[in-house]
């Protein structure tokens, strides 16, 4: 009888979260309150206190379990033994770009971090969670281009800090654009032509016979 209870009240908890996330995603974070989400789980509000003190701590919980496409694109390339940091960097946009267009979860609830979440109080953990989550990936990106630096495949005029700014900016502007508008273009296509266009300019810089501006 105790397991039945435990495995009731994991799926009572999955079907929670799994509510919220639909609304969130539907409607925004501010927005939905406790009583919708209890009554899309088809549960009571005290059900939902029983798993999480406040809204707060269902979004992070919401966070937690989902894996973002940042995180998927990482996990999915790590392993694979690329030569070039810069191959292994547009691989890794790439996979970004291909998981959000093909994982309906995983685009799911980067939309709700990237447009449904107002940063109020309420979520205030929300604002960390993404500070964190976009700095460890600039970080990642700067590491391998000062990789690619240091053998000599990027120029030394490049500043890896900056470009990892630019290719953050670039990937976030393609992915905020393309869900707000999915039908405007195509994001891997057009997504791969401006990481390709933007990599050709950083190989390119400062090379022998152009005017060096430094």
């Amino acid at each position: 009888m105790v397991r039945r209870t435990k495995e009731e009240a994991a799926a009572t908890r999955d079907s929670i979260l799994d509510a919220a996330e639909i609304l969130f995603a539907k409607q925004g974070v501010s927005r939905t309150t406790l009583q919708h989400i209890a009554s899309a789980a088809g549960v009571t509000r005290g059900a939902i206190y029983w798993h999480f003190v406040d809204k707060g701590a269902l979004y992070s919980a919401m966070m937690d379990r989902a894996t973002m496409p940042m995180d998927a694109a990482v996990k999915l390339l790590d392993e694979r033994p690329v030569v070039d940091p810069l191959q292994r960097l547009r691989d890794e946009m790439m996979a970004v770009l291909q998981i959000v267009v093909t994982d309906a979860t995983a685009r799911r609830v980067f939309e709700i971090a990237t447009l449904k979440t107002e940063f109020t109080d309420e979520v205030d953990s929300a604002r960390i969670r993404k500070r964190e989550a976009v700095c460890e990936w600039r970080g990642r990106m700067e590491t391998q281009l000062a990789q690619a630096q240091s053998e000599g495949t990027l120029p030394a005029g490049v500043d890896p800090h900056n470009a990892s700014m630019c290719m953050w900016i670039m990937l976030d502007g393609l992915l905020r654009n393309w869900l707000f508008e999915s039908e405007a273009f195509d994001l891997v296509e057009l997504g791969g032509e401006v990481i390709d266009t933007f990599l050709a300019g950083l190989r390119a810089r400062w090379a022998p016979g152009m005017p060096n501006n430094a």
